[in-house]
């Protein structure tokens, strides 16, 4: 068969651009990327064996080959795993998975070393090797095809492909250096890396040079080692592959659970959060292993979503080695291990959070989805409260539930809480007024979970958790720290006021009415109890889901504010009707900016406040 030449994927040309011209100084990862893709290799392909043991024929003792050919100047990592065939290369090789690539593009920042990050992290770490080679071919034969095949680029924007009738199984990639990358021919300098970063693969890691041949690395699974024996660079070395992260892991977890369900867990909580985290197709970061032999990677039964961040291994003797999709899907002992590390990851962070800055640095990253088994239907829910951390009207310090309910006022019954996208919006927000001034806390909520959870979470320990912006609230029984807030209008004397402004408004609310829960602004908008609140219909509508302006949304007004006694005042002046609309229009204008709503005409708003400000001047 001929020669077939193809171009690479614009994803994968921007990774290329990225890793060849990258002024990234740790280069030497490309050699755990490949050692990491040949382990993966023999994983898959031990696994097939179970399904198809005729396989087992053409294939010897598992193994990683390193060969560097100083003469040649090339340096070679061979497998004798799973392989490839044509398809395989291109769709490997040759691009970026369609549901990753967009994803892959909006994360690029421009920031190489950054952007080097996302390489590893989006499973293409093979790219790597462009960073010390000018050339890179890859021989390669599939389990049970007949025939092989060879690809080859520069890394120039396109490569080649062409049939290997004589290609043995597995996978073979020659790397043709760069001239000062030759170092990496080495066998100390290929020593040293394959220790520091490869040293857990659980297969054989040989170096071949010449007719000599030796086992480089533990070659046994770090997992199944003793902790005491491990250092934090070995879990650190460990948790960048299986991540294929460069930050240091924040958290790691490393037990044996014996009882009903045996398994061994080795788990990592990152300190940074991965790219794409809120991709909704990503893949579970456990792996699973049974005995250790390689099961699968994508597990989503053995971890709740909202600690989708946590990565690792998880390693059982209670699965059988042909264990299927959907054995694991209706098996118990998946249930069993998923409570059992739910519990002592849950357990362990509340012994981190018991330093409030260490634990800071976690909530910051993750809780975000922490957050999300509030609203999961899962036995640890309560657990999940006790370990969330909220901003609150007190302060800058994060609090807890716990927190929050040891400084409730005397007479407070219920737990408060204000949702929005901006947190220094929300602390301005007129509808705090009335709680600051009975000096109750109230938890500022800017997370888009924060909607959803309160609906189904919404009680601690006995104290209902309530939104401040519903219209029924049970403050009044708590009095106003500050007393002398001046006479108010009586609602027989606002009465007038409140009907001209319901004429005014029309249909843009729903009521309009008197309240004591405003100390400093004229008016602010509330919706009622069960109704769409504000931040939510903003959240539809930045998710492309329209949604009508909500009429039943009610505006109250402040009876000691000067503004609104002096419109109810005015009201029965027909001279002043103009002014009195201009200024109802203005602070309904700004109850909307308030809440964190978009004003809906604001070259009217402008206009309007431009004649109230030309009367002052006069």
């Amino acid at each position: 068969m001929a020669e077939e030449k193809m171009a690479f994927q614009a994803e994968v040309a921007k990774v290329l651009d990225i890793v060849i011209h990258s002024l990234y100084s740790n280069n030497e990862i490309f050699l755990r990327e490949l050692v990491s893709n040949a382990s993966d290799a023999c994983d898959k392909l031990r696994y097939a064996l179970l399904v198809h043991p005729e396989l087992a024929s053409q294939t010897g003792d598992f193994r990683i080959l390193i060969i560097p050919d100083k003469k040649a100047e090339t340096l070679t990592v061979q497998d004798n795993g799973i392989g490839m065939n044509k398809d395989d290369l291109i769709n490997h090789l040759g691009t970026i998975a369609r549901s990753g690539s967009s994803e892959f593009m909006k994360n690029l920042t421009g920031d190489k070393q950054k952007d080097m990050a996302l390489i590893g992290q989006f499973g293409v770490g093979f790219y790597a090797s462009f960073m010390v080679a000018d050339r890179v071919v890859v021989k390669t034969k599939k389990a049970g095809d007949a025939c092989g095949w060879i690809w080859e680029s520069d890394g120039a924007g396109a490569f080649s492909i062409k049939e290997d009738k004589e290609a043995p199984l597995g996978t073979s990639v020659s790397l043709h250096l760069k001239k000062d990358m030759l170092d990496y021919l080495e066998p100390i300098r290929i020593r040293h890396l394959i220790k520091q970063y490869s040293d857990h693969i659980s297969w054989p890691i040989v170096l071949k040079e010449g007719e000599k041949e030796e086992t480089i690395n533990a070659a046994s699974a770090l997992w199944t080692r003793n902790k005491k024996e491990i250092t934090d660079a070995q879990y650190k070395d460990f948790y960048q592959s299986v991540s294929h992260a460069f930050d240091a892991p924040w958290m790691i977890l490393h037990y044996k659970a014996e009882g009903i369900i045996d398994y061994t867990a080795l788990l990592f909580i990152p300190t940074k959060p991965p790219f794409n985290l809120f991709q909704p197709d990503r893949k579970s970061g456990i792996q699973l292993y049974t005995n250790k032999v390689f099961i699968t990677d994508d597990v989503p039964e053995l971890m709740p979503y909202f600690l989708r961040f946590v990565t690792g291994v998880i390693d059982t003797n209670d699965l059988p080695l042909n264990v299927s999709r959907e054995m694991l899907q209706k098996t118990p002992v998946m249930s069993k291990i998923k409570k059992g590390i739910v519990h002592r990851i849950l357990g362990e962070l509340k012994k981190r959070a018991e330093n409030k800055e260490d634990y800071r640095a976690f909530w910051e990253s993750f809780g975000i989805v922490f957050k999300e088994g509030l609203y999961e239907p899962i036995d640890e829910r309560n657990d999940v409260a006790e370990l969330c951390r909220f901003h609150s009207t007190a302060g800058d310090e994060l609090i807890s539930f716990a927190d929050y309910v040891a400084r409730m006022k005397k007479g407070q019954e219920n737990i408060y809480y204000l949702t929005g996208t901006d947190l220094e919006t929300l602390k301005s927000n007129p509808q705090l007024e009335g709680f600051l001034a009975r000096g109750i806390e109230v938890l500022l909520l800017t997370d888009p979970i924060d909607e959803f959870w309160v609906q189904t979470f919404n009680d601690y320990q006995g104290k209902k958790i309530v939104s401040v912006m519903y219209a029924k609230s049970d403050i009044d029984s708590i009095q106003p720290e500050q007393t002398n807030l001046g006479e108010a209008l009586s609602p027989e004397a606002a009465a007038p006021l409140i009907q001209k402004i319901k004429d005014i408004l029309g249909k843009s609310v729903g009521d309009v009415r008197l309240t004591d829960r405003l100390t400093k602004s004229p008016m602010a908008l509330i919706t009622p109890e069960g109704q769409m609140s504000l931040n939510l219909e903003r959240l539809m509508r930045a998710n492309g889901q329209a949604t009508a302006f909500d009429s039943t949304r009610i505006l109250e007004l402040n009876p000691r504010h000067p503004i609104i006694i002096r419109l109810s005042a005015l009201v029965s002046d027909s001279a002043a009707d103009n002014k009195v609309q201009d200024a109802v229009w203005v602070l309904f204008d700004q109850a909307l900016i308030a809440a964190g709503e978009p004003i809906r005409q604001p070259a009217d708003f402008a206009e309007r406040l431009n004649r109230f400000i030309i009367g002052g001047l006069e």
